[in-house]
Parts: C-alpha cells; sequence; structure tokens
C-alpha cells in the first residue's frame, strides 16, 4: 500500500486534510472492512493527488486551461478509477457487492466512454472555471456554509450569495449545452427545447408526455435534474452524475457530518482545490485562543452529557467514518464519559417482554435512567406479596428508545430516508428492526448491515458505530424502492426492545 504523498506547501497541507475525509467516507461505502477502506482511499488519493499535480504542471508550461474538477470531485473520481482496477486485477472481493454489479455494467460504461456520452453533471461540472465548480460542489455535495466557503476560496462573504447563484446559473447553462450536443435520437430531441422552457420555471408545470419521457429516459432525465436549479434536487444530480453508485449515500454522509461539524477540514483555509495556491493561509489561532476554544468545548461537552434523553439533536451520533479522529463531535457517542448505569456483561438491560401474561412477580422492572447501579434497582414485587399480578398495562416498560425516520427524497419508484434512534441506555452494539406495510425494499445501506425478510427490515451495526453511549444517537441511512404508496414504516425495535417512534 503506497504512502500518502507529502504536501509541497502549507496550503497544499490544509487541502489533504479536508480532501482525505471525503476521499475515506466514500471509500468506507465502497469497500467490505475498514482496513479495505483506508487501503482504497490511500491508493486513490494518491494516485488523484500525482494527477492532479500533473495538469496543474501542464497548465504551467502551456499557459492553457485544462478542464478539470476541483479536488475534492477529482479525487472521487480517482476512487472510482481505483476500484475498477480492484475488480479488474483479482481483488473484487473486498468491494461491496452492488458496487461490483455497477462496475461491470452499462452504467460505469458511461464515466470511461465517449466524451458526450458522459453524464450531463460531470460534463457540467468540468466545463466551469475551477474557483466556480468548487463553490458549487463545496455548497451543494459537501453541505457546508457559505461563510465558511467563502472563508476558503478567498471571497467576499457579504457577495457570496450573489455569487452562488451566479454559478449556479452558469452550471445549468453547461449542462444544457451538453445536453444539445449530446448524441441523440429523434424523440429525445424533440423534447429538448420543451425541457429546457419547463425546467427554467419555478412554477411551471411538466406536461404528461415530457412526464413520461423522463421516466424512460435516462439521460434526458439526467439533464432535467441538472437544469432544474429550483426545488433542491441539485445535490443529489451534481452527486449522482459526478460521483456515479454511492453518489447519494455520499451526500447523505457529508450532510450529516457538516451538520455535526466535521466535514471539510480547516475552515479558515483560504485556499480549496489548488486554484490559489501562492496565497497566503489565515493566521492560525494563537495559544490564547486555544485555550479559550478548549474551556468552551468543554463546557459544550458537560452542557450536552446532562441533557435529558430526547434532547440529541437528529442523527448526531452517527458520524461517517469517513471524518478525521482529530474533529471529534463534542459528544460524540464512541468518546463520551461512561453513564451513570451499570450495564451487565456489557450490554444493555433488556427491556421486559411486551407479553402483558409475563409472571411480574419473576423478574425486576428494568432499572430506571440514572439509577447509580444495577443493585440499587426495587423489584416490582417480592415473593410472598398479596398479589402478583398487575393491573393492565403495567407490566409494560417504558421504551427505551426513540426513533426519527426521515423521508430524504423520493422519485417514481424509489427514495432515500434516514432511520435516527437515540437510546436510554448505553449499548456495546445494535440491532434496529422495523416493518414496512407497502411492499418496500431497501436496496442500498450506510452505516450498517441490512437484511430484509418480506416487509421485516433488519439493520445491524457497523464495525466502527457500535458503541452508543446512554442518551446518545445513531443513524442509518438507505436507498429503497416503492410502488403505489410509499408509507412511513412502523414497529420500530431495538434490539428487540419496542421504541416510540417521534413525529
Amino acid at each position: 500500500m503506497p504512502d500518502l504523498p507529502t504536501p509541497q506547501d502549507a496550503a497544499e497541507a490544509a487541502l489533504f486534510s479536508e480532501c482525505w475525509d471525503a476521499v475515506l467516507s466514500y471509500a468506507d461505502l465502497c469497500t467490505a472492512g475498514s482496513a479495505a477502506a483506508t487501503q482504497l482511499a490511500t491508493e486513490a488519493f494518491t494516485h488523484g493527488i500525482h494527477e492532479a499535480r500533473s495538469v496543474m504542471a501542464r497548465t504551467k508550461n502551456t499557459g492553457r486551461r485544462t478542464p478539470r474538477l476541483p479536488r475534492i470531485p477529482l479525487l472521487l473520481n480517482s476512487v472510482r478509477t481505483t476500484v475498477a482496477a480492484w475488480e479488474a486485477h483479482g481483488q473484487g472481493h473486498r468491494l461491496d457487492p452492488d458496487l461490483r454489479l455497477w462496475l461491470n455494467s452499462e452504467k460505469a460504461a458511461r464515466y470511461t466512454g465517449p466524451p458526450l456520452h458522459r453524464p450531463i453533471a460531470l460534463r457540467g461540472l468540468r466545463d466551469l472555471q475551477e474557483p466556480d465548480a468548487a463553490l458549487l460542489w463545496l455548497v451543494e455535495v459537501e453541505a457546508l456554509p457559505l461563510p465558511a466557503v467563502a472563508r476558503r476560496l478567498g471571497l467576499d462573504p457579504v457577495a457570496a450569495a450573489e455569487e452562488l447563484g451566479q454559478v449556479r446559473a452558469l452550471f445549468r447553462d453547461r449542462c444544457h449545452r451538453n445536453h444539445l450536443d449530446t448524441p441523440m435520437d429523434a424523440n429525445c430531441r424533440s423534447y429538448a427545447r420543451l425541457l429546457d422552457a419547463v425546467t427554467r420555471s419555478p412554477g411551471a408545470e411538466t406536461p404528461e408526455d415530457l412526464s413520461q419521457h423522463l421516466s424512460r429516459c435516462v439521460e434526458c432525465a439526467e439533464a432535467a435534474a441538472c437544469l432544474r436549479l429550483h426545488g433542491g434536487g441539485l445535490p443529489a444530480a451534481l452527486a449522482g452524475g459526478v460521483i456515479g453508485w454511492g453518489g447519494l449515500a455520499y451526500l447523505e454522509r457529508r450532510r450529516r457530518a457538516a451538520e455535526a461539524g466535521l466535514a471539510g477540514g480547516r475552515t479558515d483555509a483560504a485556499v480549496d482545490t489548488g486554484i490559489a495556491q501562492a496565497k497566503e493561509a489565515a493566521p492560525r489561532v494563537g495559544r490564547t485562543g486555544l485555550l479559550v476554544a478548549a474551556v468552551i468545548v468543554s463546557g459544550l461537552a458537560l452542557t450536552v452529557s446532562l441533557m435529558p434523553f430526547g434532547a440529541g439533536n437528529d442523527g448526531g451520533g452517527a458520524v461517517a467514518r469517513g471524518d478525521s479522529a482529530d474533529r471529534q463531535p463534542v459528544a460524540e457517542s464512541g468518546v463520551s464519559s461512561p453513564p451513570a448505569t451499570t450495564r451487565v456483561e456489557g450490554s444493555l438491560v433488556s427491556p421486559e417482554p411486551a407479553d402483558p401474561s409475563a409472571d411480574a412477580g419473576s423478574k425486576p422492572d428494568p432499572e430506571p435512567q440514572g439509577t447509580a447501579s444495577a443493585s440499587a434497582r426495587t423489584p416490582s414485587s417480592t415473593p410472598g406479596s398479596k398479589s402478583s399480578t398487575k393491573p393492565a398495562g403495567s407490566t409494560k416498560s417504558p421504551a427505551s428508545c426513540e426513533v426519527k425516520y426521515h423521508l430524504v427524497d423520493e422519485w417514481t419508484d424509489g427514495f432515500q430516508a434516514t432511520v435516527t434512534v437515540t437510546s436510554a441506555v448505553a449499548l456495546d452494539s445494535w440491532q434496529i428492526a422495523w416493518t414496512f406495510d407497502d411492499g418496500q425494499r431497501v436496496t442500498q445501506m450506510w452505516d450498517g448491515t441490512v437484511s430484509q425478510n418480506g416487509s421485516h427490515v433488519t439493520a445491524t451495526a457497523a464495525d466502527y458505530n457500535r458503541s452508543v453511549a446512554a442518551g446518545g444517537s445513531f443513524a442509518v441511512g438507505f436507498l429503497g424502492t416503492w410502488h403505489d404508496t410509499n408509507a412511513a414504516p412502523d414497529a420500530f425495535t431495538l434490539n428487540g426492545g419496542r421504541c416510540t417512534t417521534a413525529h
């Protein structure tokens, strides 16, 4: 396995930090284990950096602009190139099985075939000036706050929003021209102008015949997603078109990492993708600033650790493995203080069976949250008591977890969703389950391993997110298919115990 390349200067060192997070996050989606993910990320990162340096050297020598992607999407494309090499040279068993199917399909061939047949989003982003492409990617796909992106790219924060709007319009223009340049049959050509007109106006309705055409033609549907800047579909169009397999899963990971304050490396870097590597980086925080930051972080950690169950934000406890260790969240489940409750043999105390006919006098109630130890629990009844039968409903213990189901996106026959679970007790491992009532099928999952039997879905913890602190949260994201209706699932359980559903 090759060593990572050495940064040539301080600016490139800052770039390496933020780019490595993204590469490792995507490599983790592509592989079947953490060791394989690290090796894949290292090989792809090394290859991508050498390629970027080679292009920059040619540009300096010839004085001609060479169209290329900004640094992060360029490195993600390098991951795709590397997994194709693994598959071709007998290392395919280390890759995700669905990715292997994709690599041997026509979908993957589009990324290496004739340029005019490649995805519209990939061609449109490559045709932008690199500073514009970097601005669009960091905001739309990496989900970074616009002020932070403006600081990195050396933009005026006040004018950044206006500039972003102009870049979106430029991207749409490039995609429109690329769509017209794409070899297409007469039927697609007849809809090209109508598609352009419909996607320009936020309030325009799509005619029925065009809607049916888009449901059958992949290329025209991709073009529509890139041309329609309103409606919030641009991030998915960019991620799916530029990255390819796993683009939507990567998008969700980066969104959650950005919400947790983990994505993108330093927020004070004045450069992004090699576009201004000669510019002096912003001053680093001094020793006094670091001490003040440490005090603030300690206070936040104490505050979060004292928050009652249910106060965690959505998805805060599930952090993508691609995020670097030196920027962990304040109250990440894997590093927070041990909870006050005592676990038996390293596992959580299972809730009572839901069957009300169970003998209430033969076992104590589960330990209430916040008790000092398991030995301090008070039995619900004792041998010799006047009655060992409780009133109806009183034997059912309160739920030890809360679930939030979030439908991220939905299209004609598919959808993307996230299930976030907050556990009242500490976990050494977890398994969540739910039931779909409308025949939905899960086709791909990240941050967990999925199995499905009919309408019953089970998600098991990955190696890197098994541990959850009391009151902590974790999440899984997935893609699925649906027909007719796509209602939210129900009957959520955590390690066999029932969960309440947040609305």
